[in-house]
């Protein structure tokens, strides 16, 4: 398994419609092959991001998302908030899982080396 952590620098006046876009997303990545769980995470610090996190059986079920259709279609609505919105630019992050404790008995993801999304 995989975790993908997008690090959004949402400023506090567009937080409310940032949250909103997530409630009324189009769910697409829900019925990707691979795909296990989405999180929006709200800071509780000022200044620090939103987390986005998602759970992937594997780092090429992601691949395969974000080389999707859907994907396209899923992140259309990412223009509805002005560039304004953001204070600064987002940071992805990908982790291998080595243990997880909700599966006892899954094998940790062998080492796939960098990521590089294209």
């Amino acid at each position: 398994m995989i975790t993908v952590a997008n690090r959004i620098y949402v400023k506090q006046e567009y937080a409310d419609a940032f949250e909103k876009r997530f409630r009324e997303r189009a769910g697409l990545v829900d019925k990707m092959t691979g795909f296990i769980s989405n999180q929006v995470l709200r800071p509780v610090n000022v200044d620090d991001p939103y987390v986005v996190f998602t759970i992937w059986n594997s780092r090429q079920d992601f691949l395969n998302w974000v080389r999707s259709d859907e994907f396209v279609k899923g992140h259309a609505q990412s223009g509805t908030l002005p560039k304004e919105a953001f204070s600064k630019p987002n940071v992805l992050e990908m982790h291998e899982v080595v243990q997880d404790s909700s599966r006892p008995d899954s094998e940790p993801e062998p080492r796939g080396g960098p990521f590089n999304m294209h």
